[in-house]
């Protein structure tokens, strides 16, 4: 089974608090045996003094006999649970409580270990130099009455006792984090579920994109990041699906505007050389396999001009020069096809100073283009108009014509990469369906706005806009 990566962080953070609670536990089993051991020899301590003073201080003066002795060290083994024993200042013994619980007794406190020392306390746990069989607590006492030393008292008291009582106050103490770790487990689990599996529809969706299903839909809806997320996701897939179609549209209009002129120029040519078209018709064939020639060149150069746009950007070089001198230089140009057409180009200029700060060339293209397609649209003796002025710090410059005009749905496509009705490829059909494109590129580049006013049967406006110089 494939590990999520939460699955992951959730093992881990699993980890940490079981190895957490494993220290902590260990920690506090180790204290709270170190605390209840240290208050346990403090106790017995207690006590060997007070059975000390009350018992063995009355037996050493002779008050009390050494039955009565026995009697009292066997009722305070029997309601204490802790073992007496009671060795004279010779270090033999003379009183053990409930002596027949013990298979062996040292006689002598040296018989226990050389190392005790009857005129200093001890405390010690453990099995009582192996005596004992199991864990206990003693403590040793020298006896005194004044200064004078009358022998030394040892108790012992089984450790049995005081594990119970740890155990008890550890499962007090352990409890609420066990239940804090099935917690926390709990909610884990259900944040892994709540998260890995939109995460997995996120991911299913993302590899139908990746193969080209941009209808597919992730089918996550929530308010939050993996929301917004989802969402962002469906956006991109909407328009890479555009993008896609952009892209078949493209290569379908790429591929028509290239085979026509191939197709006559081959055709020709075919027809030359097998003799179909005899020689006295060559120069005509001919200048229409150049017109067509140019055709291509055209198409090729907008095309690497626009591809250079997508990559880089147009490159700008600008700079201060008066905006109606380019449209005069145009003008010239365009004058013999007007004249061909009966096509009346007027030119209008209310402002009184037209200089602006561009691109000298690119703005010289763009309105090369706009007239160039006013001239297309325009009817045989019709009327176009170009406008310059300004208004604020900005200067306008309009091209109208007196064309069919564009449908208002069909407006905004305009400027789209060889877009061609039947409108805009104007008569002769002779438009690459780039020059608009172009033309926007290089407004956009300029950090300026281009627009489009048409109606239908009254013929189409674009006008820009462009930085008038300021004079300092």
């Amino acid at each position: 089974m494939k590990r999520t990566f939460f699955d992951k962080v959730v093992v881990i953070i699993m980890l940490l608090l079981i190895g957490v609670f494993i220290a902590l536990g260990s920690y506090t089993t180790y204290a709270t045996q170190k605390a209840l051991v240290t208050e346990k020899q403090d106790n017995l301590i207690n006590e060997a003094n007070l059975l000390s003073e009350q018992t063995i201080v009355s037996y050493v003066q002779g008050i009390t006999s050494l039955d009565y002795l026995q009697v009292r060290f066997n009722e305070f083994e029997d309601s204490l649970k802790t073992s007496v024993w009671y060795f004279d200042s010779e270090g033999k013994l003379i009183v053990a409580s409930n002596p027949q619980n013990y298979p062996k007794l040292p006689g002598y406190l040296n018989d226990i270990d050389e190392s005790i020392n009857s005129k200093k306390a001890f405390t010690l746990t453990g099995d009582f130099y192996g005596i004992f069989d199991n864990t206990m607590i003693s403590i040793g006492l020298p006896v005194y009455t004044g200064t004078t030393q009358n022998g030394f008292l040892i108790l012992h008291t089984s450790m049995t006792e005081l594990d119970s009582l740890q155990n008890d106050m550890l499962n007090i103490m352990y409890m609420p984090f066990l239940v804090m770790i099935l917690v926390v487990g709990v909610v884990l689990a259900y944040l892994s579920g709540t998260v890995i599996r939109p995460i997995a529809k996120l991911n299913s969706a993302a590899r139908e994109y990746a193969k080209g299903n941009f209808e597919t839909r992730t089918g996550v809806k929530r308010k939050d990041e993996i929301g917004e997320l989802s969402d962002s996701l469906e956006y991109m897939a909407s328009e890479l699906s555009k993008l896609d179609e952009y892209r078949k549209n493209f290569i379908a209009n790429i591929s028509h505007d290239f085979r026509s002129p191939l197709t006559s120029i081959k055709g020709y040519l075919e027809a030359m050389l097998d003799g179909t078209i005899p020689v006295e018709k060559y120069d005509r064939y001919l200048n229409i396999v150049l017109t067509e020639s140019k055709r291509l060149s055209k198409l090729t150069e907008g095309l690497l001009e626009l591809n250079d746009f997508d990559t880089y950007g147009p490159i700008l070089k600008k700079q201060n020069f008066d905006v109606v001198d380019i449209i005069r230089e145009v003008r010239n140009t365009v004058e013999g096809v007007c004249e061909e057409k009966q096509i009346d180009l007027r030119l209008k200029c209310p402002a009184e100073d037209t200089h602006v700060y561009a691109d000298k060339m690119k703005i010289g293209q763009v309105i090369y283009n706009l007239v160039d397609n006013a001239i297309k649209f325009s009817p045989k003796g019709g009327q176009i108009q170009i406008t310059v002025y300004d208004k604020n710090d900005k200067i306008f410059v309009s091209v109208k014509d007196e064309g069919s005009g564009i449908e208002k749905e069909k407006q905004n496509k305009v400027w789209d990469r060889f877009y061609k009705s039947d409108t805009s490829r104007g008569k002769d059909k002779q438009g690459t369906g780039l020059g608009l494109s172009i033309t926007k590129e290089i407004m956009k580049a300029h950090g300026e706005h281009i627009d489009l006013i048409s109606t239908e049967g009254a013929g189409s406006e674009f006008v820009f806009s462009l930085p008038k110089v300021q004079i300092r």
